[in-house]
């Protein structure tokens, strides 16, 4: 990329955003055997870096960010074997150390990046991680007043959007318009898909349920920042209002609003390609049902802020999309399948499922979470006790666990056994999460297993750091908090790589993620705020990497989609992770 000049306004304001301090550096400084948190630590908390060089000195040394005065003296522990590459560790541990200000570490030759201990450590990166939608939103410009140096002009408009064969019906021919404006842009590409925005919208407004005093005084700055309205919840709702366009006159819900074939590496609106509706599925469907009854319900209290029935309107939606369900309750759609009989051929991100036992388990849970009737309730008792896993886009069964139990209290005890079962399932991953920690080479519930090492792996990290936090607003035992920060510092630079995966975070993040604007927009640093996919040893792109086993199978080049790509569905449980902690830090005592 070659960078231009340009000149901005309110630059103090979006900079506060992307930087962790205004000492660490955007640019990429030599890379360091240190791999540990790159922005730091609560007074309080545990403080952990993991040495990956085979050193001989057994002590390191806590200094000032400029190396002249020692404030903290620690042993090295003893080498550990990574069970994920043939990478050998060896920890500081200096939890012991809680004096706030601005320090490094060394150990022989080997110094680390710099790094603060601080209260409100992540107030930058969780408002980053939220602000981060707002630079991926379709059909509208992005104004220098909030997008700073990352403002562009062009967008899909979307209002006209042609139904494609496979979404055809009598009342919506072929070849006939409808208008779908809004929305985020999901990945690397600048298609809109119902199933991944499902995951997402679930997981944000989960945030916002567990802790909604914080979320009302966050300020991301965007256009709706000085409303009555929580930032987190008017970012949601420029997703909701497109996903609501997304709806058939019957309550079947399109797939995804896209172009025939992926946009080239331009800016958005550079193409005029034709947009498409494509055929409804039951997965999408039941999706929106979950969102659109959540949405009701996180809404209502915003009537007279939001005039024009918003909440009101999302569980007529809601409920009308159930109904359609019920009609065709294993609809899948089958992109391939479809390509062979339909034109345009459409080879855009499928995100096809044929498993739909957990979209009908978290739609009943949030309709009946809303609207309180027993059928709803039926379903959820009925799918309890179906095998569970950590949220993805084909697995959502556990956002219904989530929103249940966190109105557990308030519900009678008639529904006792199955709040029971729910928690039991929820704590029995967690505990397992925390045994395991124990034997990790680097001290992180992330990459016990080599499983967590897939396309969108620090979405594992992610999630799981949201289902310990889950633990502890059940259990309130802090043990589980503290495990969460070990992924918190997985993310931000304590892993294999050494990347901290936040751009514009740090002192060592990704500066050619694949995405879009960020390779076209002609500018050096990449949109901020956005979560690489992360190690993934399927590198399923046929990019060139440097290393392949299975902790360090990450590239940051453009081209590496497998491993760099960025994606809605991955920001969201950051967007969770970072900004829970900072809700919870004085509750947690990490606060000094």
């Amino acid at each position: 990329m070659i960078a231009y000049p340009r000149v901005w306004m309110n630059k103090s304001l979006i900079i506060a955003l992307v930087v962790c301090q205004s000492f660490l550096t955007k640019a990429q400084i030599a890379t360091t055997a240190f791999q540990l948190n790159q922005c730091g630590f609560y007074p309080n908390s545990q403080k952990v870096a993991v040495l990956t060089d085979a050193a001989t000195e057994s002590k390191f040394y806590i200094a000032s960010a400029n190396g002249k005065e020692i404030v903290f003296t620690g042993e090295l522990s003893e080498q550990r074997q990574s069970a994920n590459s043939s990478t050998k560790t060896r920890v500081a541990n200096f939890s012991a150390f809680t004096k706030p200000g601005q320090y490094i570490i060394i150990s022989g030759q080997h110094k680390s990046y710099p790094f603060e201990i601080k209260n409100e450590l992540y107030k930058n990166v969780a408002t980053a991680v939220l602000k981060a939608y707002y630079f991926q939103r379709a059909s509208m410009p992005l104004e220098a007043a909030f997008a700073g140096q990352w403002q562009r002009r062009g967008f899909h408009p979307d209002d006209v959007v042609y139904i494609h064969p496979t979404a055809a019906s009598a009342q919506r021919p072929e070849g006939s318009t409808i208008s779908s404006t809004g929305g985020w842009y999901d990945a690397g590409d600048y298609n809109k898909y119902i199933v991944n925005s499902g995951i997402t919208m679930g997981t944000i407004f989960s945030a916002y349920e567990d802790f909604p005093e914080y979320f009302k005084k966050l300020v991301t700055n965007i256009p709706e920042s000085n409303d009555a309205v929580p930032d987190i919840l008017n970012e949601a709702i420029y997703n909701l209002r497109w996903m609501l366009t997304m709806q058939d006159l019957d309550g079947g819900v399109y797939n995804k609003c896209t172009n025939a074939s992926f946009d080239g590496m331009v800016m958005p609106g550079v193409t005029k390609d034709k947009r498409w509706v494509v055929q409804k599925g039951t997965a999408a469907t039941l999706d929106f049902a979950a969102v659109t009854a959540q949405a009701a319900r996180i809404l209502a209290p915003f009537k007279k802020q939001m005039p024009g029935g918003l909440a009101d309107s999302c569980l007529v939606a809601s409920r009308k999309a159930w109904e359609w369900a019920l009609l065709h309750p294993a609809m899948e759609y089958k992109q391939n399948e479809n390509n062979q009989q339909f034109k345009p051929a459409v080879t855009t991100g499928g995100y096809g499922d044929n498993h739909f036992q957990d979209e009908w388990f978290w739609a009943a849970s949030e309709l009946f979470l809303t609207t309180k009737e027993d059928k709803f309730y039926q379903v959820v008792a009925l799918r309890v006790q179906d095998t569970i896993g950590l949220p993805s886009w084909n697995n959502v069964g556990m956002m219904g666990i989530y929103s249940f139990l966190h109105f557990a209290n308030q519900l009678p005890a008639t529904y006792g056994s199955t709040v029971a079962a729910m928690k039991a399932k929820i704590l029995a991953m967690a505990d397992a999460y925390l045994e395991k920690t124990k034997s990790n080479a680097f001290g992180t519930v992330m990459g016990q297993s080599a499983k967590d090492f897939v396309w969108g792996s620090n979405a594992n990290a992610a999630n799981q750091g949201m289902l310990l936090i889950k633990s502890y607003l059940l259990t309130k035992e802090k043990k589980y908090l503290d495990h969460a920060l070990t992924n918190a510092d997985y993310l931000l630079g304590r892993n294999a790589t050494g990347y901290c995966f936040v751009t514009g975070i740090g002192s060592k993040s990704p500066m050619h993620p694949h995405h879009r604007q960020s390779v076209a927009d002609t500018i050096v640093e990449p949109v901020p705020g956005l979560l690489a996919g992360g190690p993934n040893p399927g590198r399923q792109d046929g990019c060139q990497y440097p290393f392949t086993e299975t902790e360090t199978a990450y590239v940051d080049v453009d081209c590496s989609y497998a491993s760099n790509e960025i994606a809605i569905n991955w920001n969201a449980p950051a967007v969770y992770l970072f900004n829970a902690m900072e809700a919870l830090q004085k509750a947690a005592g990490y606060y000094k």
